[in-house]
């Protein structure tokens, strides 16, 4: 069965080319020219993804993500935005998308990140395990290293007694550095398991969420947990 597909952008042209590619891939799509029309069809068909553009009239792509997610509904969310700075792509991150293509895009990457947004929530897991590859499932429902104690059932998190408000790839990045606590893991190994796709050496993707999960673990006058390994990747420990 072919996957279905929210789109939603303002940009008439920039939607009927995206559509129209889409469509030819093999996907079955919702096209959309804003944000209200976006939440309405959301609520009527659910969609296996959504791709959002950011800058919309009245409800923009950030509104809509924010509202799915306050909803409870963790469908994949992949955002298409023309702002490139940091501070832009955390604020996205932090109203809950997964991943965003930054315009003017290759529609192949757009389709790439979308097959690794949908691998990820797919119950058939991806073949070729590596030693940062999440184990089967095991009895035991905690998993913990360096102070940190996750549920990957009910999909929550603690450090110590505070229990931490994750996105899903913040989640799983966490997840990824927990089952391999005190093991140094280099960037394409978590770009394939967390994205199914190594974005290349000029990509931030990664030290953007890495950065903001940082923000969400640290505390005052306690020792940082996620340490960069230069020229390497990251290590959760503690020092």
């Amino acid at each position: 069965m072919s996957q279905t597909v929210l789109l939603a952008e303002d940009d008439r042209a920039i939607r009927n080319a995206l559509e129209r590619a889409l469509t030819l891939e093999g996907y079955q799509v919702m096209a959309v020219a804003d944000g209200v029309e976006a939440l309405a069809q959301a609520h009527r068909n659910r969609p296996d993804v959504l791709v959002l553009d950011v800058m919309m009239p009245g409800i923009d792509g950030l509104q809509v993500c924010r509202v799915l997610r306050a909803e409870g509904d963790r469908t994949p969310i992949l955002m298409l935005t023309a702002l490139v700075e940091t501070a832009d792509r955390i604020a996205g991150l932090d109203a809950g998308a997964d991943d965003y293509v930054v315009k003017p895009f290759d529609v192949e990457e757009v389709f790439a990140r979308l097959r690794a947004l949908l691998r990820r929530t797919s119950p058939v897991g991806v073949g070729g395990a590596t030693v940062a590859e999440a184990p089967r499932p095991v009895p035991e429902r905690f998993i913990e290293a360096a102070g940190i104690r996750m549920d990957p059932q009910a999909r929550r998190a603690w450090r110590g007694a505070r229990e931490l408000e994750l996105t899903r790839t913040e989640f799983e990045l966490l997840e990824l550095l927990v089952r391999n606590g005190g093991i140094v893991l280099d960037h394409s190994t978590i770009y394939d398991r967390i994205w199914g796709y190594d974005f290349g050496p000029g990509s931030k993707n990664l030290a953007v969420y890495v950065g903001y999960l940082r923000r969400k673990l640290d505390e005052p006058d306690a020792p940082q947990l996620i340490h960069t390994v230069r020229g390497v990747g990251y290590v959760l420990r503690e020092d």
